[in-house]
């Protein structure tokens, strides 16, 4: 569970980085090129790392579903926004909204699947995301 635990924070950090990065390259030129980017470095990089480990098609792969794919498309969604977002409201703020709505939209899956063992503690968690970020807000 302590390696689990550290590569979700390493992997918070690397998110956390990574829209620093398209944020600042969103501010010399935009977001939508900002993603382009972002995604072709990453399919290069994706593309090595396969080659060299194997595995690019492993069996079953075309048999999955085609709405399995869309995942990429919501990436490109995810990368442009966060871009674009970081320079207007910044990191903090981006990050908080970020986890607010990943928090809610879990909340949502859980309780379309039938899971509401932890709804209340769930619907707090989200709560004080959003009570969060509107604490940290310049008030003039």
């Amino acid at each position: 569970m302590t390696t689990a635990i550290l590569f979700a924070l390493l992997a918070g950090i690397l998110v956390s980085l990574s829209r620093q990065l398209n944020g600042r390259l969103a501010l010399s030129t935009t977001a939508l090129i900002a993603s382009y980017w972002n995604h072709v470095v990453g399919f290069a990089v994706l593309t090595v790392l396969g080659l060299i480990l194997g595995g690019l098609w492993p069996e079953g792969a075309l048999s999955a579903p085609w709405y399995a794919y869309l995942g990429g498309t919501i990436g490109v969604v995810f990368v442009a926004s966060g871009s674009w977002l970081i320079a207007r409201i910044g990191a903090i703020n981006t990050a908080m909204l970020v986890i607010g709505g990943q928090m809610i939209s879990g909340v949502l899956l859980d309780l379309a699947r039938g899971n509401t063992e932890n709804l209340a503690a769930s619907a707090i968690g989200v709560t004080m995301i959003i009570a969060g970020m509107a604490l940290t807000q310049k008030r003039d």
